[in-house]
């Protein structure tokens, strides 16, 4: 089954190639090899406000790049993150970027009725791919991937977005390039995969 796939760079420095900017090129590369439709979405390259208020959030006007963004979204059925973490989350940027996009009427609408909001973004599925310094088995199982799985259940499955799979890389700094180049090479596969 063809996928139309958007891939959320969260990597906030838009001024040099990390290795999440290779982890979402091995991703497209896979993805396009197996005939995926794939669009980009590079956080770090847009231009839009830090929201600071309830009203802004619920009626603010959106700037082009986000209506961009949010039609990028609507048309996608498979969303892959990728960003280093940062004090045990995503960057501000990313989580700035996240509340400017899935705003009510979009990603989620308020019901009456005082029960939960309506989600409006199900039909889609995830995949997280995050980097970062310690190693990944202690950010999971000492940490409780906490960063992530606020992601996860207070973001992207709030919005309806389902099943949601991570992909955690620790240890990032110490790496060896064959390390580097496994992770590349298990990442394509899953653009192929459409996962």
């Amino acid at each position: 089954m063809v996928r139309q796939i958007s891939i959320i760079q969260g990597h906030p420095d838009a001024t040099a190639q990390h290795f999440c900017h290779a982890l979402a090129n091995a991703y497209i590369k896979g993805a396009q090899s197996n005939g995926h439709e794939v669009r980009l979405i590079d956080v770090a390259s847009m231009d839009f406000p830090v929201l600071r208020s309830k009203e802004d959030f619920e009626n603010g006007t959106l700037s082009e790049p986000i209506k961009l963004a949010q039609d990028t979204i609507h048309w996608s059925n498979h969303l892959v993150i990728v960003y280093p973490l940062w004090l045990g989350t995503m960057p501000a940027l990313l989580k700035a970027f996240f509340e400017q996009a899935l705003r009510p009427d979009f990603a989620f609408e308020y019901s009456n009725s005082g029960r939960m909001p309506k989600k409006r973004l199900t039909g889609k599925s995830a995949r997280i791919i995050v980097t970062m310094g310690m190693p990944a088995l202690i950010y999971r199982w000492f940490f409780f991937a906490h960063g992530v799985k606020t992601l996860e259940r207070n973001i992207l499955a709030f919005c309806g977005i389902n099943p949601i799979k991570t992909s955690l890389i620790g240890s990032i700094e110490n790496q060896n390039e064959a390390q580097r180049l496994k992770w590349l090479d298990e990442i394509q596969r899953l653009g192929e995969a459409g996962h």
